[in-house]
């Protein structure tokens, strides 16, 4: 048994499908195509497919990562051409390689999140950055989320790492990199409230998963 690291794009066409129709999608795909998947034992086996995290709806995806678990001999540059003619638009295959089948899972490496903002503001570059840096200097930034109808009150400090201006003047863009790890992950839409600049949001993109390091 082998494991495939597939690196892909989620692209606009796509964006506000559910993480669970996603991959409903790539494991349709992924039969259709003829990968020969490895599953799960048990009562109820199902193809050892897996992603790094789920993107939020709304955002698309630059350089997603999913692991998957195949038998056989076949080798990624043959899983690659078994896969292209059955993507849907929106769906891209960047790259196919393996990785040890020993390795620690792709959710337990994850360490942040990193994100551009396509925005269409009146404000400032002044103004934007003066925001920025009051945000990052803050001790805490208490928030809520709210999920099956509970208010959940939490720190979105810890959450980010970093928020900077990639481009003004040929485009305004901000990017930031957010915790993404078992701890807690950070939502560029809350970053944005907490900014104030949620009404001027044009586009919201992941564009890398960071993973620890190892030697």
């Amino acid at each position: 048994m082998k494991r495939l690291r597939i690196t892909f794009s989620k692209g606009e066409e796509l964006k506000y499908i559910s993480h669970l129709d996603l991959m409903r999608a790539w494991e349709r795909l992924l039969r259709r195509a003829g990968v020969p998947l490895a599953y799960s034992k048990g009562f109820n086996p199902h193809p050892k497919v897996s992603v790094a995290a789920p993107l939020p709806i709304g955002v698309s995806g630059e350089a997603e990562l999913m692991d998957v678990f195949v038998e056989g001999e076949e080798t990624p540059a043959r899983i690659r051409e078994m896969m292209e003619p059955q993507l849907p638009r929106g769906l891209r295959v960047v790259d196919v390689r393996e990785v040890s089948a020993e390795a620690p899972s792709l959710q337990s490496e994850l360490r942040f999140s990193d994100y551009e903002v396509d925005l269409a503001t009146p404000l400032s570059r002044e103004a934007v950055e003066s925001r920025v840096k009051a945000l990052l200097a803050a001790s805490s930034i208490e928030r809520e989320r709210q999920r099956d109808r509970e208010v959940r009150r939490y720190d979105l400090r810890p959450l980010i790492d970093d928020i900077w201006i990639a481009e003004w003047n040929g485009g305004q863009k901000l990017a930031m990199r957010l915790r993404a790890d078992v701890g807690g992950a950070g939502r560029p839409d809350e970053v944005l409230a907490a900014l104030g600049l949620e009404e001027y949001v044009k586009r919201i993109r992941r564009t890398g998963l960071v993973l620890e390091e190892r030697g």
